[in-house]
């Protein structure tokens, strides 16, 4: 990665790295966001229970993630733990620099495009971009999602329009989906009429992120889509109100979360 971190991280932090030396009772590594940092992890630190031979769970060149436990700030020294990441920590830190890594080929390419030096165009970029915002891709993200301006973080207005073209080609908003089954039932002649009505209140406060379809025997699918299931739950609930707001004797109407 072009991203390199000043100074040194924080205690806790998840670092990538990569496995430099192997020796009897610990293993040196490089922290690739720290240009010339490195840290050491002792073998009690590899993995649970008693480990005869170290090479068993790691190999020089090997890229993994560690957590940092101490810092010796006199020294420089690093003490950091890769049997205290999780699996599920391990996974997200691979995902951000993937993510990352994903935002420099942007830049790559929008340098390519305009015929400038990629190294002084990612410094350009990543010195207004990270002062704002903890990443490049988290801009990118908010870019993406209409939700930030590049020429209102000073980057100039031709470059801001091309990258802004950039990103929402290669960058996708984050959608998540939710769903459920309305079952409907009305006695009346002029039923059919009451649940359409009933339906296209929902629909309404839906706007253009809910679709429904009919599924047979008074039974009705509503599906949300959203940028996160904090927005996707409030929306399906409003859309459940406004079906059942002003439910009529005659009419039966139950909803089950899909």
């Amino acid at each position: 990665m072009l991203l390199n971190k000043k100074g040194l991280p924080e205690e806790g932090d998840l670092l990538l790295c990569t496995v430099s030396k192997i020796y009897y009772n610990s293993v040196f590594v490089n922290l690739d966001e720290y240009p010339g940092k490195s840290g050491l992890v002792h073998i009690s630190e590899i993995a649970p229970g008693r480990i005869r031979n170290i090479r068993d769970y790691i190999v020089e060149g090997k890229k993994i993630v560690c957590k940092v436990l101490r810092i010796d700030l006199e020294k420089g020294h690093i003490d950091l733990s890769l049997r205290r990441v999780a699996e599920g920590q391990r996974r997200e830190k691979i995902d951000e620099v993937k993510q990352e890594q994903k935002a420099e080929k942007i830049i790559e390419q929008l340098a390519k495009e305009t015929k400038q030096d990629m190294p002084k165009l990612y410094d350009m970029l990543s010195g207004k971009i990270c002062t704002v915002y903890p990443s490049l891709f988290s801009c990118f993200q908010a870019v993406a999602l209409d939700e930030a301006s590049l020429e209102e973080l000073g980057i100039d207005k031709t470059i801001a329009k091309q990258l802004t073209d950039l990103i929402t080609q290669r960058i996708k908003p984050p959608r998540v989906e939710i769903s459920g089954v309305f079952s409907i039932k009305s006695y009346e002649p002029d039923g059919i009429i009451r649940i359409k009505q009933m339906l296209e209140k929902g629909l309404k406060k839906g706007k253009e992120q809910t679709t429904m379809k009919y599924l047979g025997a008074g039974k009705y699918y509503v599906h949300v889509t959203a940028t996160d299931y904090k927005e996707a739950e409030a929306l399906l609930k409003d859309i459940v109100d406004a079906v059942t707001k002003d439910i009529k004797k005659d009419v039966d109407v139950t909803f089950e979360r899909k």
